[in-house]
């Protein structure tokens, strides 16, 4: 075995993996790229948990706005103090983003990244025992419509990342004029039933074609480590040329 295959075989053994960077191939790299060829001056961080998305965006060069929304309050405490001292990182009230202003039962995982309006189905929590749901708390929720005026200028280039688990396609529901101003959108799609009454991936992606969007690209997500089968990937879509 060469030095080269040896040095693969002990990362492998120690859970890790050893691979050519290449831009056309990462994910972190074509989003920063598509912010900067779409010209993208403000990110909508729809379901930002702890402020995961809008720290990579930033470790990226992205410089623009950013305005988070999440709704679990352990959540946006944390996500309020990541923010802090960033002038152009905005946290918007502790709102869900839906198909309908109101108020909502949200149930928080384990792992609060998999926290949902909807209820988890056996496929998630098998694959992910420590995502089972471990109570509930009341939070308003709101059409992006109804609250996305005053981050907006006339002018603005908008990107808008939606990662609600399985609640993509009300957060859809409730922005076709949001929608309408932006420039690309990143969706989170489940290929397989996740949560009760979730959209799959060919309806949501039927319905952004619908809305004037195009793929641009896709990478695996979350996947099953007993059978290696995928159950979610991440969507990259642009608005599609005229």
């Amino acid at each position: 075995m060469t030095f080269k295959g040896q040095v693969k075989s002990w990362l492998h053994s120690a859970g890790f993996d050893l691979r050519r960077y290449n831009p056309a191939y990462s994910p972190q790299a074509q989003i920063a790229g598509v912010l900067d060829r779409l010209r993208i001056d403000t990110v909508f961080d729809i379901g930002a948990n702890i402020g995961q998305y809008a720290g990579e965006l930033r470790k990226l060069g992205y410089g623009g706005d950013i305005v988070s929304f999440e709704p679990l309050s352990s959540a946006h405490a944390q996500l309020s103090a990541a923010s802090a001292g960033d002038a152009r990182w905005t946290i918007a009230p502790r709102v869900a983003i839906g198909a309908e202003d109101g108020e909502v039962k949200i149930n928080i995982a384990g792992n609060s990244v998999s926290s949902s309006v909807l209820d988890m189905l056996a496929n998630h929590a098998d694959a992910a025992p420590e995502s089972r749901y471990t109570g509930q708390e009341s939070v308003p929720v709101a059409r992006l419509d109804s609250i996305a005026a005053p981050y907006l200028k006339r002018d603005t280039r908008l990107f808008v990342k939606v990662d609600t688990q399985g609640y993509e396609a009300a957060v859809l529901a409730g922005a076709p004029a949001t929608l309408a101003r932006a420039q690309g959108v990143q969706l989170e799609l489940s290929l397989l039933p996740l949560y009760a009454g979730q959209m799959l991936f060919e309806a949501i992606i039927a319905q952004m074609r619908t809305a004037g969007f195009e793929i641009w690209t896709l990478w695996p997500g979350f996947a099953d480590p007993a059978t290696d089968r995928m159950l979610q990937i991440d969507a990259l879509f642009v608005r599609s040329e005229p």
